[in-house]
């Protein structure tokens, strides 16, 4: 069973074709990535697989659930990241942690349980004990992407998770992902226009461009079916002919 299928899915607002056709799956235990520049619809995609948008046309499904018209039906086995998720910064990390955990499961105990997990994941150490308010983009970004996978969902949905962060935060975020997704057997779809990351943690990268899927394969076999020398080298000869 695919944990994620679009099938010739498409999104028209205000009579512009933002995605046209577009169709992939991921399965339990795969890093899926959707790689492109910005305007490429990235994030349209990701929109309507989490149930914010409608398709204009075409089908998506979860675990083979409607994401638009049967969200409830996800809740705990799906989360979703933005780009622009936020803090709140009068919390300490680990109230943040607690907060999300106690709203997840409405018990204490179990909430303290889970906002152990989310520290743990999270690396920031002494840290949790700060107000958010202070910490750098990289340590929210750490904090908001251990929120979401203390909670240990089934499907992980993030835009574009180490946009603007720093190498060492990258690095640790990409190792958080791709640990994550092996051992708890889980579907990870993340957006990136970040060619070496997508390289280092996904198993299969779809190229958007001008909102259509023109590639997909696992990074390796698309580097040689172009003769690339990496990715980078071989989206652009994918989008641009050559």
């Amino acid at each position: 069973m695919h944990a994620i299928r679009l099938e010739d899915v498409w999104k028209i607002i205000n009579d512009r074709e933002i995605i046209r056709g577009v169709s992939f799956n991921v399965r339990p235990g795969e890093v899926y990535g959707l790689v492109g520049p910005n305007g490429a619809g990235k994030t349209t995609t990701l929109r309507i697989v989490v149930g914010l948008y409608k398709p204009t046309r075409g089908t998506a499904k979860v675990y083979d659930v409607d994401p638009y018209r049967e969200r409830s039906r996800l809740r705990g086995l799906l989360a979703y990241l933005p780009e622009d998720a936020g803090v709140y910064e009068r919390l300490t990390g680990y109230e943040h942690l607690y907060y999300f955990a106690w709203l997840h499961t409405g018990d204490k105990g179990k909430a303290e349980e889970l906002a152990k997990r989310g520290a743990e994941i999270s690396g920031l150490g002494d840290a949790l004990k700060r107000q958010a308010g202070g910490y750098s983009k990289g340590m929210k970004r750490r904090l908001l992407i251990s929120a979401v996978f203390m909670l240990e969902p089934q499907v992980v949905v993030l835009d574009e998770p180490t946009s603007g962060l720093d190498v060492y935060s990258a690095v640790k975020i990409r190792e958080v992902i791709k640990e994550y997704a092996k051992r708890n057997n889980a579907a990870v779809l993340l957006s990136s226009h970040n060619m070496l990351e997508v390289q280092y943690v996904c198993d299969r990268v779809a190229f958007m461009s001008e909102g259509r899927i023109v590639e997909e394969d696992t990074p390796e076999s698309i580097i040689d079916k172009y003769s690339a020398k990496n990715l980078e080298e071989a989206f652009i000869m994918a989008t641009r002919g050559g």
